[in-house]
């Protein structure tokens, strides 16, 4: 399936996550915060298939990973969660690097659900 990368700094969220995507047979990797997840992005050079993160996290947010990503990696995919009003709207500004916004909290089906839909618009 999907090499997935999901940067979550709340480890229920970011396991809650993780299981229920590696239940739809997809390679999932982790990171907890935006800094390491860029680093990851880099490592990879650009090779996921789809990276989801949170919006608010310490050192740097899911926003400046995403900005930072977009500009490295041009067709890179990202899907963001935030369970914050002003932050959903922070993200409407990345048209074209944000593939949707995730409202927390997320039940395992919407999660999978959404991810399917997002992977299968490049298919």
């Amino acid at each position: 399936m999907a090499k997935l990368l999901i940067v979550e700094d709340d480890e229920s969220v970011r396991t809650l996550a993780a299981r229920a995507l590696e239940r739809d047979g997809h390679n999932v990797t982790i990171a907890t915060d935006g800094a390491q997840g860029l680093d990851m992005i880099r490592q990879a050079r650009g090779g996921f298939d789809l990276v989801v993160s949170d919006i608010r996290m310490p050192e740097m947010d899911g926003i400046e990973m995403a900005t930072a990503a977009g500009r490295e990696f041009p067709t890179m995919r990202i899907m963001l969660m935030t369970g914050y009003a002003d932050q959903r709207e922070r993200a409407e500004e990345l048209n074209g690097i944000i593939l949707d916004v995730v409202q927390k909290p997320f039940t395992l089906a919407e999660i999978r659900g959404r991810v399917g839909k997002a992977l299968s618009c490049f298919a």
